[in-house]
């Protein structure tokens, strides 16, 4: 599996009915039913070309009765599970989809390609508690990836922004990413078109991220 599949992968805990919401290839499935880190598996896609990419690579467990795959928007056709991911996506994609879900599973893992901030605010709000929330690098893109579980929790605005784990650990990927911000926020602030009152907005969020940095 690529690098940010096997992330997900080593994310995701034990469970009894794992489910892959716009599962892709369907490569993460496969890997939870070999491991052994789950004993069903439900791939779900909105689209059943996508979704058939998928069921190739599962044809063997579907046979066994160990996979079921459904075309589905979101949750809509997907039942039973305990464990649930949801990657790839837009941030505002995946806010839907768990607004739109008629119940959700007690654990989540989700992997937003933006909109990361909103996706926290809302996971919270619909009943979730943030066990993990970091940012990993593959060598060329910065994802972040949340682990949640039922249960009440509280989210500071910093924590939504940033994520609980980045602050907590300010791991390697958190401090990279910051650096490259600040870097292209000090770059164009030097352009010669650049009008006054924007390069101090971005003089100031500059100096507000390296407080992050040099707090590691």
């Amino acid at each position: 599996m690529k690098k940010r599949l096997q992330e997900l992968f080593s994310l995701l805990p034990e469970c009894k009915v794992f489910a892959d919401i716009g599962c892709d290839h369907g490569y993460v499935a496969k890997e939870m039913i070999t491991s052994g880190k789950c004993q069903k598996v439900i791939i779900s896609d909105v689209s059943q070309k996508c979704l058939d990419k998928a069921i190739d690579l599962l044809s063997n467990e579907m046979q066994n009765g160990l996979v079921t795959a459904v075309v589905s928007d979101g949750f809509d056709k997907v039942d039973g599970c305990d464990l649930a991911l949801i990657a790839g996506m837009g941030g505002e994609e995946i806010v839907g989809i768990l607004n739109r879900a008629k119940s959700l599973p007690e654990k989540l893992v989700l992997q937003p390609m933006k909109n990361s901030k909103k996706v926290r605010k809302t996971a919270v709000s619909l009943g979730y508690k943030i066990l993990k929330d970091y940012t990993f690098f593959t060598g060329k893109i910065f994802y972040d990836i949340l682990l949640l579980e039922k249960g009440t929790d509280i989210l500071t605005e910093e924590e939504a922004e940033f994520g609980r784990t980045n602050l907590k650990e300010r791991p390697t990927a958190f401090i990279k990413q910051l650096k490259l911000k600040i870097k292209n926020l000090t770059d164009f602030s030097k352009g010669e078109k650049v009008k006054k009152e924007t390069k101090k907005q971005m003089s100031e969020e500059a100096q507000r991220l390296k407080t992050y940095v040099d707090d590691k």
